[in-house]
């Protein structure tokens, strides 16, 4: 194809596994207390420079040959299936490669925006929903390309929309999976989204869809959620989100230094706005991504912190996803122009030195990560308090943050310490929640604690206690 051969020392460069890799770890991902794998776009990119993380496409009903094959993603829902774990197709809207089929020879000539020379968009979100915003930018926001080699796809055109439309649908039926990640999602028409958006859930009512909004603000994010009212006369029926807003305030929390709205506090105030969302609950909740430094990188390789954030993304309200190999603390800065923030997961190919899906391959702090990650990924998935129980936060005291999470049978009680010494934390403030409760198990050591007058946390220590 375009790109011909591979190098995995050269992030630009065609590398990375394939559909038939995924397979043949999901004992590795089912252990570890996955239930649902998203894998950056699987479509064929046949580009000939920087289409190896799939957000060129080159065609829409072809998986990449060099990932597998229709059948073979078809196979990888279905074996997913039996092990009740589901798929996450990841798609674009916005844009395609330049060397797909039809750029290469345009049905119309507005199926794409064109300018007299090369224009980008201005990236600028609160365009769709500044009362006093110009069309002028909301036109460069959505017609603007993405990059050079990413053509802009024109979604106000009748026969492209239906197409991506009857695409998308297809897809749902050809392989069964369960959920679209939409990626770029604020650069679109947001017109053809919302229609998009109605159309796959008239179709398929208990397919989840979340979108990319890589904004700022919790009102500009909740903008592009379903039935907000914000906007009088726009809905964009979008179920939930990337909630970046939690991972500015995650990060924030985890590293930030304390104040009246910073460091933990910051995460107090973001979840004080979920008001503006019909469910927050839909929400897609992550520390990092392919677009971001990696976690461990972004707070100096603290192990505390690392636990920290482990326990905030397993414990919150949302739907947590972690990028893959956070879990052996892989490090990377740069995000998606570094060269060390999407490397190969070590042990995938047989001249890798070392094996990390193995705990023979792991030191022994990647091992106390990995075994740090599953218990509390293991307790979340069998513990549906964290899935849809309610939610109750206090506001922080002197760098001390705690919040419950309950429902008709359970409690669950998680304490951060965000400051860098160790504290005893008095509970008489919490009795709201704590009546009635005379012991708790922590849930990662197992350790019961017979009294719970006062708990104490080391430095940067979070624990999550289940009350009994």
């Amino acid at each position: 194809m375009n790109a011909s051969g591979a190098n995995r020392g050269k992030i630009f460069f065609r590398h990375g596994g394939d559909i038939m890799g995924i397979m043949e770890r999901l004992d590795y991902l089912q252990e570890l207390g996955v239930t649902a794998i998203w894998p950056t776009p699987v479509l064929e990119n046949d580009q000939p420079y920087q289409s190896y993380h799939g957000y060129a496409v080159t065609d829409h009903y072809q998986i990449d040959k060099r990932f597998g094959s229709n059948e073979l993603y078809q196979q990888f829902v279905e074996k997913c299936h039996s092990r009740g774990m589901k798929v996450v197709m990841d798609i674009i809207h916005n844009h395609v490669g330049d060397q797909h089929w039809f750029i290469r020879d345009l049905p119309s000539e507005d199926w794409i925006h064109q300018f007299p020379e090369f224009t980008r968009s201005i990236y600028r979100e609160p365009v769709w929903m500044d009362p006093y915003g110009s069309k002028v930018d909301q036109d460069a926001t959505a017609n603007g390309w993405f990059d050079r080699h990413m053509p802009d796809l024109n979604q106000q055109q009748p026969q492209l929309a239906n197409y991506l439309i009857q695409n998308n649908i297809w897809w749902i039926e050809y392989s069964g999976h369960d959920a679209y990640r939409i990626d770029t999602y604020y650069y679109p028409d947001q017109a053809f989204l919302a229609q998009w958006c109605k159309r796959i859930k008239d179709e398929f009512p208990n397919f989840h869809l979340f979108g990319e909004t890589w904004v700022h603000g919790p009102a500009v994010q909740a903008f592009f959620t379903q039935n907000n009212n914000l906007v009088a006369g726009f809905n964009s029926n979008l179920p939930g989100v990337t909630d970046f807003q939690m991972h500015y305030a995650m990060m924030e929390a985890v590293n930030g230094k304390q104040g009246w709205t910073d460091g933990v506090n910051r995460l107090y105030y973001t979840l004080a706005q979920d008001f503006l969302y019909e469910d927050p609950f839909r929400n897609v909740l992550f520390l990092d991504n392919h677009d971001t430094n990696r976690y461990f990188s972004s707070i100096g390789e603290d192990f505390a912190k690392y636990k920290t954030g482990i326990a905030l993304l397993m414990t919150m309200r949302g739907i947590p996803c972690m990028y893959y190999a956070t879990e052996i603390l892989m490090t990377g800065q740069g995000g998606a122009f570094g060269e060390a923030g999407r490397r190969d997961f070590p042990g995938g190919w047989r001249e890798d030195k070392v094996d990390k899906f193995k705990s023979s391959g792991r030191n022994q702090q990647e091992q106390e990560a990995y075994e740090y990650v599953r218990k509390l990924s293991q307790y979340r998935k069998n513990n549906p308090v964290l899935h849809r129980g309610k939610l109750m936060q206090y506001v922080p005291d002197n760098g001390v943050y705690v919040y419950f999470r309950y429902d008709g049978t359970k409690t669950v009680m998680v304490l951060v310490n965000s400051t860098d010494k160790p504290v005893e934390v008095s509970t008489a403030r919490f009795h709201e929640r704590m009546s009635g409760y005379s012991t708790a198990m922590d849930v990662v050591s197992g350790e019961i604690l017979q009294n719970l007058t006062k708990i104490s946390l080391q430095r940067n220590e979070t624990k999550v206690l289940e009350l009994r």
